[in-house]
């Protein structure tokens, strides 16, 4: 199925970067993909995705801080970001809040993310022109 969305994604593992960059690539998706927080929001800005995955815990800029950063540019309607957590820590703070339209737990269910991707993706309001 090929198709013309691009899909960033960031993690500070690597081995979780090359899983999930294989699995989207296979559906057809173009992915790039940033280590750490500070890459991802020069790419946001640069190449503009069309929808970010992005890991809550990292050294430096957290999900979080990348997500508020985005939004101060970016409305939510605009970039679609999903946000990637193994730990319970959105229980404090919810997504929504900051900015973000979803959350995946860790480990990763592929077919959970393939549809939260495709949902957001073909929304009428980030629908790719």
């Amino acid at each position: 199925m090929a198709n013309n969305y691009r899909i960033l994604v960031v993690d500070d593992v690597l081995d979780n970067l090359f899983l999930l960059q294989a699995v989207l690539e296979d559906e057809g998706y173009s992915v790039d993909t940033a280590l750490d927080g500070t890459i991802a929001l020069h790419k946001i800005q640069y190449a503009p995705p069309d929808l970010v995955l992005l890991d809550i815990m990292m050294p430096g800029l957290t999900g979080y801080d990348v997500t508020r950063q985005v939004r101060q540019q970016k409305p939510a309607t605009e970039l679609p970001i999903v946000l990637l957590t193994a730990y319970d820590e959105f229980s404090h703070l919810p997504y929504s809040e900051i900015g973000a339209n979803d959350l995946i737990r860790k480990p990763v269910d592929f077919d959970e993310l393939l549809t939260t991707v495709e949902t957001h993706l073909r929304s009428p309001v980030t629908a790719h022109t």
